[in-house]
Order: C-alpha cells, then sequence, then structure tokens
C-alpha cells in the first residue's frame, strides 16, 4: 500500500514518486528544466520509475498522449514552468478533445518568490485551464499527495481527461508525512433504468431510416459488440462522430465511416432523412464549420446516451437523453428491441442490412489499387503483417487509403488523430508501441504533420522504442488545398492558384536523412517497385524505422 501515517517524513519530491508508483504511474514523459531540477534528480534515482525524454514538450505530450491511448490507463507527463507549458498546450488541446486521462505537473521556482514576479513567472494554471479538465497548484506541503489523487481520479473519471498540477520546488523540498495510498476512481458502469430504456426502444424500434451516431464513449466502455447488436436489431447505418478509436469493426456493413470534422453541410446530408437517430459516446456535431440550426427531420425521434451529461443536447434539442454507461445502456436496449421488435420490424432491419452487405460487396470487388508506390507499400504491408499491427493514422488525405489496406477491425488497433493541430501522428506511434512492446506499431503522418514532432525519432532511438514511421508526402498541405476548394465554392469565388503558404516543396525536406541524423532508419520511396523493398526493410529493422513515399 506504500506509506501510512506514521512514516517518518520524507522529502515531498521523493513521497511524490512514491505516489505515483501507487497509482501505476511508473513511467514519466517529459523534457528537463531548472525548477524541476530537485524532483528529476529524485526521479534520477528512484527504483522501478522510468523517465522518458523528449526533446521539446509537445513531443513529450505527444508519446504521453499515445501511451495512455495503447494502455487504456493515465499517463504522466511533466513539463517545465510556463515556457514548457506554453510548449504544449496544443498537443494538451488535442487530449481534451479525446478525453485522454494524463496527469500533468510542471514546476516553478517556489512560492516564496512569487512576489517577485521573475524569469519564467507565469501564471500557470490560468495557461492550463482552457486545455484540461482540472488545473491546480500545491502550495501546502502537505498536500502534495491529497491533490496529486484528487487530479488521478478526475483523470480517469468519465468524462475522461488531462490534468494539471503545479508544484513548485519549495513546497517540493519540505518534509512530508502524508500517506502514501492509491487514488480512488468511482466505478461509472451505471445502467439506465428500465423505464428509460423502454422509452428508447419505443422512440427507435419502429423507425424506417435509423441511423445510429457514435464516439469514443463505446470505445472506452468496450461496448463495440452492443453497438453492433443494437444497429444489427434496427437495421441502422452507423455514422462516427469525433471518432478516433475503434467503435465498430470496420467491414461492418452498417458501418459507414466518420461524418467529418469540417462542414456541417456533409453531416447534415448524412443524417437529414432519418426517422430515428441514437447518439452514443459522442456530441453532435464537432466540425469547424458546423451548421447553427438542427441538422436533423423536425420530427425525427433522437436518443442521447452518454456518460458525459454536459454533451447530451448540447447542440440541438434530443427526445430522451439517457447519463448511463453506454455498454450497459446499448446490452439493456437490445434486450428491450429484441422482446419487443414486430416480425415487419425485423424483416425491414433485416433488408437494410442486406442492401449495405451487398453495396459492400459491390464496392470491393470495384476497388483497384492505382499502382502508386504508397498503394503498394500498404498492400505488401497488409500482406507481410496479415493486418495484425497498430496504427497511428494521422495521414489526413491519405488515410483513406491507409485504412483501405488496414482496416479498423479490433479495438486497440487503430488510433486516428483528433484534436485539429498537426504533429500527433509519429510521438503517437512512440508512446503506443512503449505500451506494447509485443506489437508491431506503425505512425503515418504527412509530410508537414510530421515535422511538428519529427525529434519524436530521436526518443524513440534513444530509448529503443521500435516503433516505425510512414512519411506521406505530397509536398503541401494536402488537406488545406481541399478546404480552400470549399471556401471557394461556397462563397462563387473562382479556382487559383493555391496560397503558397500551404506549399512545402522548396527547399525539399530529406525525412529519410533527418531519420537517420536522429538515430533512427530511413529509406526514400520513390517508385512503386522500391515500396515492396521498403516494407521488408522497415519489418527488418532492429529499431525505429522511417519510410518517405513519394505521392
Amino acid at each position: 500500500m506504500g506509506a501510512t501515517p506514521n512514516t517518518p517524513p520524507t522529502p515531498g519530491r521523493e513521497r511524490l514518486i512514491e505516489q505515483f508508483k501507487a497509482d501505476g504511474l511508473n513511467v514519466m514523459f517529459g523534457n528537463p528544466g531548472t525548477v524541476e531540477q530537485g524532483f528529476l534528480d529524485a526521479v534520477d534515482a528512484a527504483e522501478d520509475f522510468q523517465y522518458i525524454l523528449a526533446l521539446q514538450e509537445t513531443v513529450a505530450a505527444g508519446i504521453a498522449d499515445g501511451y495512455a491511448r495503447a494502455t487504456g490507463g493515465a499517463a504522466l507527463l511533466q513539463l517545465h514552468s510556463g515556457v514548457g507549458l506554453g510548449n504544449g498546450i496544443g498537443m494538451l488541446y488535442q487530449s481534451l478533445r479525446g478525453h485522454t486521462p494524463l496527469v500533468v505537473v510542471a514546476g516553478d521556482a517556489g512560492v516564496r518568490y512569487d512576489a517577485m514576479d521573475a524569469q519564467m513567472a507565469a501564471d500557470l494554471v490560468a495557461m492550463a485551464r482552457p486545455v484540461t479538465k482540472y488545473a491546480t497548484r500545491v502550495t501546502d506541503p502537505n498536500s502534495v499527495l491529497r491533490t496529486i489523487r484528487r487530479a488521478v481520479k478526475i483523470a480517469l473519471t468519465p468524462p475522461r481527461g488531462p490534468v494539471f498540477v503545479a508544484l513548485p520546488m519549495d513546497v517540493l523540498d519540505e518534509l512530508n508525512s502524508e500517506p502514501v495510498v492509491p487514488a480512488t476512481v468511482p466505478l461509472t458502469d451505471v445502467a439506465p433504468s428500465p423505464a428509460s430504456v423502454g422509452r428508447a426502444a419505443e422512440l427507435l424500434g419502429s423507425a424506417q431510416r435509423p441511423v445510429v451516431l457514435v464516439g469514443d464513449g463505446v470505445s472506452l466502455a468496450g461496448a463495440q459488440n452492443e453497438l453492433v447488436a443494437v444497429a444489427e436489431l434496427l437495421g441502422a447505418d452507423v455514422y462516427e462522430v469525433d471518432s478516433s478509436e475503434v467503435n465498430i469493426p470496420a467491414s461492418h456493413p452498417l458501418r459507414r465511416g466518420q461524418t467529418g470534422h469540417m462542414f456541417g453541410p456533409h453531416s447534415r446530408e448524412l443524417v437529414g432523412a432519418a426517422d430515428a437517430v441514437l447518439i452514443v459516446g459522442t456530441y453532435v456535431f464537432p466540425e469547424v464549420f458546423p451548421e447553427l440550426v438542427s441538422p436533423f427531420r423536425e420530427d425525427a425521434r433522437i436518443v442521447h446516451i452518454d456518460l458525459n451529461t454536459y454533451e447530451i443536447a448540447k447542440n440541438h434539442p434530443v427526445d430522451l437523453g439517457l447519463a448511463a454507461d453506454p455498454k450497459s445502456a446499448l446490452r439493456e436496449l437490445a434486450a428491450v428491441l429484441d422482446r419487443r421488435l414486430t416480425p415487419q420490424a425485423r424483416a425491414a432491419a433485416a433488408a437494410r442490412i442486406d442492401v449495405r452487405t451487398r453495396e459492400r460487396a459491390r464496392a470491393a470487388r470495384a476497388a483497384a489499387d492505382d499502382g502508386s508506390p504508397m498503394a503498394v507499400f500498404l498492400k505488401t504491408l497488409a500482406e507481410r503483417t496479415g493486418g495484425d499491427l497498430i496504427v497511428f493514422d494521422e495521414a489526413l488525405t491519405t488515410s483513406p487509403l491507409v485504412t483501405a489496406h488496414l482496416p479498423a477491425e479490433r479495438p486497440g488497433d487503430y488510433h486516428l488523430t483528433r484534436g485539429g493541430s498537426l504533429g500527433v501522428g509519429f510521438p503517437g506511434a512512440v508512446g503506443a508501441k512503449l505500451a506494447r512492446p509485443d506489437r508491431l506499431v506503425v505512425g503515418f503522418s504527412g509530410d508537414g504533420g510530421s515535422m511538428y514532432t519529427y525529434q519524436a525519432l530521436w526518443t524513440a532511438a534513444r530509448h529503443g522504442i521500435d516503433a516505425k514511421f510512414v512519411v506521406c508526402n505530397n509536398r503541401k498541405y494536402r488537406l488545406l488545398d481541399d478546404n480552400i476548394e470549399q471556401y471557394w465554392r461556397e462563397r462563387d469565388i473562382a479556382a487559383h492558384a493555391f496560397p503558397g503558404s500551404f506549399d512545402l516543396s522548396h527547399p525539399e525536406i530529406d525525412f529519410a536523412g533527418l531519420a537517420r541524423a536522429l538515430g533512427a532508419g530511413g529509406m526514400r520511396v520513390e517508385k512503386p517497385d522500391e515500396a515492396v523493398a521498403a516494407v521488408n526493410r522497415m519489418l527488418g529493422h532492429p529499431g525505429p524505422f522511417l519510410v518517405d513515399i513519394q505521392i
């Protein structure tokens, strides 16, 4: 259990490490700074506690995010005072939007220096608050562990998310006699009442054009099988909204893909004809340019299930909102639907599933590789691995090709970028591989996105983390090209040359050379016949390896 109230006092910096270990946080990701030097000295001396060094705080935050996503638990991140926290804020926003349970700590010079307003002085809590669930600063030397336990609890309680604790140096230097005990995380596997489940079944059971909208709350609850059962009983198309994990197998005929994250009219096209909508584990809708009026039919019956009550009816009214665990709620809903559905409703659902199954088969027959280096690489990688790998996908405009060859079938095998900023793919793959050393992990990123956090390869090389990396190199921010074309169409602006700020073609970046300079292996692929050799080299290389594929 750890220390007891009768244990002799020890410096807070040492007690803190024992608390982290009691909560299963044995790995800390970070970048060091002067105001944390005493704490990091204690970290270096601690047993069974590992520090993963990154060359910049954004990278450390991205690796921690990937580690937490791959383990399904919390990850510990150390940032350096105000400047380091500032560097990490963009990546913490990713974690906030994706509900990653990060426990973030940062030091400052000390409480006694607050009035001096000296070098690096900043209100760390105010900086962290917009990108975390909870942010605080410890000022009492005997409240350090209590505060950490509270932060761990908040991070891991749905809706999960990053939390922040500022730890002044002088507070950690003081003797601490707090007990070291694990944090208590409340169980949230709450089921809805029979009456509310019956009402949900009543609203959904007679639908002729049902739609299910799901997000990562399904994955967190481990409710994929229950979701499939409900979708099949209803014969409902399933769209993923603000989704970055495997919530339904990619091969299931009712899975219709993502609604998207940019333009509201696209989501409206997908859901506008539905007469009944079930929303589970997500909010609607997350686009950058959303519809300001409801995209649903006026007479659509809408049921929303989520543990995150803030998201229920946040933007659009619903007929029934259930604050419940998705797994428990979907299991009960499937049981009630199974009892109540009429033979006619079952036949209609089966017919809808049959239509989608035949459509999926036709699409598979029509799909043909374009013979490009990327297509050959992905096809070869799928054949060599049998699809047994973890994909960390920040390929963006190349993602449809990646998932066509490496479909997201099993929970934990696929992680998609989220939150809107770039630089997630490579550090995410490093974190995932550290968490799952027994699995092949491949991180995909665009040429633009990879350069945000390319230093992650150095961390992988330093710590012997055998992750693999692929640059989808189209020499531009291609997503911006696509988005501005939409902007032009909406405003009746004639198409013209893309802004020069979207172009990355000159000077040309030697990604393979950069990989080698950072201690990893690397090669460049320009032609289709080089792609097969690239897969072989990547899989056979001991340690981190990068393939730069020209698109």
